[in-house]
Order: structure tokens, then C-alpha cells, then sequence
């Protein structure tokens, strides 16, 4: 089984997900996709996996801080180019296991996901 998790290291939520995977004994990869760029296609697998409302986080200090205009008439096309530009609005952390996307850390829903 490959179990990818994909987030920012500085990220609280991502440090719990990582955590409970290591607490848990799964065996793992982190890719931290603030320093190592999301290739295009990954990301609209996973806006293809799970939708783009899922993915793109709203609430986060970076999507406060866009412009109106980029913050007005969000789509899945304008929301995949502000995720590309911006992966701070990625929300995370998004855990891959063996293709099956799963976008935020709930200990109970990690346990299905990886067992």
C-alpha cells in the first residue's frame, strides 16, 4: 500500500495527521507542497477526486488576502489556477492512499482510509 500525505509542515492539522500516522505505525511519505511545486495534473486528479469546493480552502489567511477580483466568481478552472499560483488555499491535509483521496485529518476516517 503507498500512502502519500500532502500539506505544509508548518501546518498544525498536518503535523496532527502525520503524527497519528507515525503513532499509528503507517508507513509513509510527506511531501510538503509549498517547497516542492504540485505538478497541474496531480491537482486536478485530486479536484477530480474529491471537487474543487473540497480542496479550496476558504477560510484560509491566503484567500483572505486575494483580491476581490480574484476572490469574486470562483469556478473549477479560476479555482485549480488560484490553488496552482497559491498552494496555501490547498486545503490539507490531503492523504493518498493508493489513489483514493482523502482532503482534511479526522482520526476516525484516517483509520478506514489506511487500513
Amino acid at each position: 500500500m503507498a500512502i502519500t500525505i500532502y500539506g505544509i509542515k508548518t501546518c498544525d492539522t498536518v503535523r496532527k495527521a502525520r503524527n497519528w500516522l507515525e503513532a499509528s505505525g503507517v508507513d509513509h511519505r510527506f511531501v510538503d507542497y509549498r517547497a516542492e511545486r504540485l505538478d497541474p495534473k496531480q491537482l486536478a486528479g485530486w479536484e477530480k477526486a474529491v471537487g474543487w469546493e473540497k480542496l479550496l480552502n476558504k477560510t484560509s489567511a491566503t484567500f483572505k488576502g486575494l483580491s476581490e477580483a480574484d476572490k469574486e466568481g470562483v469556478d473549477r478552472k479560476k479555482a485549480l489556477a488560484l490553488m496552482q499560483a497559491h498552494p496555501t488555499l490547498i486545503k490539507r491535509p490531503v492523504l493518498d492512499v493508493d489513489g483514493a483521496i482523502t482532503v482534511g485529518f479526522k482520526p476516525e476516517i484516517y483509520e478506514q482510509a489506511v487500513r
